[in-house]
């Protein structure tokens, strides 16, 4: 049985609305993709039916020709995005897990959750004052193929869609230098009156990484509607934490013009770190804190989220305007505003909780990149924004650092290496506080990269982990009315 036989067998019976009925039609759909030549037996489907494009001369032998390809086949094997919905929420009326756990299983077993790839990234826990962060590098986003940015360079830019967090991406073909969507599908819902959409993200940091994207295309911001919707989303998605990005630059995320919030399963080292100074807001059934975090996060828990509305809306209003300039802290310079928060919020049990976290973009001549961004001499490890996924504490370091750090390993072992030239000062630090073994180099080259990363967060953090700093956000703490 030839490659597009099997393909045709797996689409009649997958949980779609083909039938055997439709076998001649599916035949030549995907034949009309791959060339009616050339047909191999071959239990991997999928590989198979692309390299026949590419002997039949349907499509180049480049990445973007074949993630085309390859999202126009999984298609297929998806239902239409009138159909997921109509399932997501049958399943939602039973229970919002279920619901979940349909979509989620769905994304991946249609290769728009790019699992493979997601699984070549390096991970592992490192102990820090902090508790325990998660390091990640990660490999998993293919390689830019040098061809397909100089094509499209020449290609015409049509503006749509106006982003790849619009909802416009839904089943949208790809380009040169803008990824397919064919095989991508979104749960659209009621947001505080406005019709929003909710998907995975397709190179995920985490488990059900979700993403929560307004409908229209404007920019992000961060206001009482912000914290309304956050804590709107735990309870439609009681399993799931949200945040948002700050929305202004060197603070915030890398796609500031979509308005959207971050989600998904999992528990970051942010939310297991405890509150070390209880703080009175004076709003009735809120309680509050400081928590024992590098970044400076104020913590509110009630079982109204309301009254958590109130209280975010209360810091985030003072926080805007906010200067002490004995600890480098100013809202605004030559009438440019400065302070933002990037709030999070997650449910346990009756309980609301929403981490609060204060953010200061400025940068001066001594820091140029940021006064409240990775300083340069920890730039060699991350130099890229803090956004919201590494303020909850899991490091989404570069691809680089792989093959960079194999090379540090084997300067601390004293063999011919290739180190770049700005880990030296680093490894030389490393190579007077340890001996070096070739049993134990890796190991402690991954916990030097951790605690640097917490040095990262620190960094970013307005108010340290001094005693002048806590005084100073004691200040802050007690102007708040």
């Amino acid at each position: 049985m030839s490659c597009v036989d099997n393909f045709v067998d797996q689409i009649i019976n997958g949980d779609n609305d083909y039938q055997e009925l439709d076998r001649v039609y599916l035949y030549n759909r995907i034949c009309a993709l791959v060339g009616d030549d050339n047909h191999q037996d071959s239990t991997d489907v999928k590989s198979v039916l692309i390299q026949t494009a590419i002997i039949n001369n349907k499509i180049e032998d480049n990445q973007t020709a074949k993630e085309i390809l390859n999202d126009q086949l999984m298609d297929f094997l998806t239902p239409l995005p009138s159909k997921v919905n109509d399932k997501f929420w049958d399943l939602y009326q039973d229970d919002p897990q279920k619901a979940t756990d349909y979509f989620y299983q769905l994304s991946q077993d249609n290769d728009y959750i790019k699992v493979k790839a997601i699984a070549k990234n390096i991970s592992y826990d490192v102990a820090t004052d902090y508790g325990n962060l998660e390091i990640t590098i990660n490999l998993s986003k293919p390689e830019k193929d040098p061809k397909a940015i100089a094509a499209a360079g020449k290609q015409k830019q049509t503006g749509y869609p106006k982003c790849q967090l619009c909802l416009e991406n839904e089943g949208y073909l790809g380009r040169l230098g803008y990824p397919a969507r064919s095989n991508h599908r979104v749960i659209r819902f009621m947001l505080s009156g406005e019709t929003w959409g909710f998907q995975y993200s397709p190179y995920a940091y985490f488990s059900e990484h979700a993403i929560f994207l307004n409908t229209v295309h404007q920019p992000m911001i961060i206001n009482q509607h912000t914290f309304n919707n956050l804590l709107e989303i735990t309870k439609i998605f009681p399993q799931y934490f949200v945040g948002s990005n700050a929305d202004l630059p060197i603070v915030g995320g890398s796609m500031l013009s979509h308005d959207h919030y971050q989600g998904g399963k999992h528990d970051f080292p942010m939310m297991k770190a405890p509150i070390v100074r209880n703080i009175n807001l004076n709003i009735p059934d809120v309680k509050a804190g400081i928590v024992k975090w590098p970044l400076s996060t104020i913590r509110l828990i009630s079982q109204d989220p309301e009254k958590l509305i109130q209280a975010a809306t209360l810091i985030h209003e003072n926080w805007k305007n906010y200067s002490d300039e004995s600890v480098d802290i100013r809202a605004y310079t030559d009438g440019i505003r400065h302070h933002t928060v990037t709030p999070i919020a997650h449910r346990d049990g009756a309980n609301y909780i929403l981490d609060i976290v204060l953010r200061d973009n400025q940068t001066s001549t001594r820091y140029p990149d940021g006064i409240f961004h990775p300083h340069q001499d920890v730039q060699h490890i991350k130099k890229e924004n803090i956004g919201l996924i590494e303020v909850m504490g899991r490091a989404i370091l570069p691809a680089r650092l792989k093959t960079e750090l194999h090379e540090v390993g084997k300067y601390l072992l004293n063999e011919p290496n290739q180190m770049e030239a700005y880990h030296k000062v680093w490894a030389d630090k490393l190579k007077d506080k340890y001996d070096f073994t070739s049993d134990n180099v890796d190991k402690i080259v991954d916990k030097e990269t951790g605690l640097v990363f917490a040095r990262v967060l620190e960094d970013a953090g307005v108010f340290k982990w001094d005693k002048q700093g806590q005084a100073a956000f004691d200040k802050f703490i007690g102007g708040l009315h």
